[in-house]
């Protein structure tokens, strides 16, 4: 099958591609040539902008592929040119959503009020009622307008062509420029004597995917026409904050403790505004079972791999990545003397 990928050169693309071209499928990757990507030799390559697709419509139906990836649709204008462009040439769409779509991502950062949504999440479970979860909260071009309802709905309610829809975790893995899981590996590399969570924190369950596996879903997805018409959640089993960080310290082999406070007894610093009662994780039951996914990198090997490139590709600046307060230590310090620890 003839597969055009639009984006395909980062994170979760680049692993993607590798699959489908390991299930033997045609697969062209296009996009604006800036990231530096090891593609197998198979893949072919256009150069252009997402943001300007019609121009390259000829170059579309020369390649006529029939499925079309959008990795990267973060507005509802995005989704529109795809369906514009490709709705002559391809059959289906296979677009990369997230679970943030749901409202119990709103209700853990207090946007929203109300009942606490029962998890896990099924593919039918409420939406946000506010759009634009990130505009105000990201200096990146990307998060004024950034919203993947808009985008689900423009894909879904498609008269010309068929889509599906794959609603991805908390992404980790190797290549991950976010860093998601460095704040710890550093800290235990650095023998801290300790690893102090507030309590709710600690107890909380969030939604989380290596990329490989979250990788094969996504081919899957590409590759039975079973997917038409269907939203997906992908996602590994449930695991609180406290035990993802012992499954890390038991790789590390960290001889530390990790110490749960209530919030009272930790500094403003790390008091964040959440509501921790709203577990935020997802339901993957659909994908199992009508595509047959299953994970092909068991949690602990994954986190091993993880930690290896972790260690081996440390970000620039600390800054940059999630939680960097996290490697502060003074407040950690501070909470520690006090406990006489």
């Amino acid at each position: 099958m003839k597969i055009l990928v639009i984006g395909g050169t980062n994170f979760i693309g680049l692993n993607v591609v590798r699959q489908l071209v390991d299930m033997r499928h045609e697969v062209t990757v296009f996009n604006r040539g800036e990231t530096k990507a090891d593609l197998p030799k198979e893949v072919k390559w256009i150069k252009g902008d997402r943001h300007h697709l019609l121009k390259y419509k000829h170059e579309f139906q020369q390649l006529a592929p029939q499925v079309v990836l959008d990795m990267i649709p973060y507005t509802a204008k995005d989704a529109q040119e795809v369906v514009d462009t490709f709705h002559t040439i391809a059959q289906r769409v296979v677009a990369i959503s997230s679970q943030d779509v749901y409202r119990a991502r709103d209700i853990v950062w207090q946007r929203e009020t109300g009942m606490i949504d029962p998890t896990p999440l099924t593919e039918n479970a409420p939406l946000r009622s506010q759009f634009y979860p990130y505009r105000g909260l990201s200096d990146e071009p990307f998060a004024h307008d950034y919203d993947k309802i808009p985008v689900e709905q423009v894909y879904m309610s498609a008269s010309n062509i068929s889509a599906t829809i794959i609603r991805l975790p908390m992404v980790y893995g190797v290549g991950d420029y976010m860093h998601r899981l460095y704040p710890y590996i550093k800290r235990m590399d650095d023998r801290r004597p300790a690893i102090v969570l507030e309590e709710k924190l600690a107890h909380w369950q969030g939604c989380y995917g290596y990329v490989e596996n979250v990788a094969r879903a996504i081919a899957l997805s590409i590759n039975d026409q079973r997917a038409t018409g269907r939203i997906y959640n992908v996602s590994e089993s449930a695991i609180t904050v406290a035990d993802l960080v012992k499954a890390i310290a038991d790789l590390v082999g960290w001889q530390g403790k990790i110490i749960i406070l209530p919030r009272s007894q930790m500094p403003n610093t790390w008091k964040l505004e959440a509501n921790f009662n709203q577990h935020w994780v997802t339901d993957s039951t659909r994908i199992r079972t009508e595509l047959g996914y299953r994970e092909i990198v068991a949690r602990h090997e994954a986190l091993k791999r993880t930690m290896a490139w972790e260690r081996e590709h440390p970000p620039e600046a600390v800054a940059e990545i999630g939680q960097a307060k996290l490697l502060d230590y003074q407040d950690e310090d501070a909470i520690l003397a006090n406990l006489k620890f």
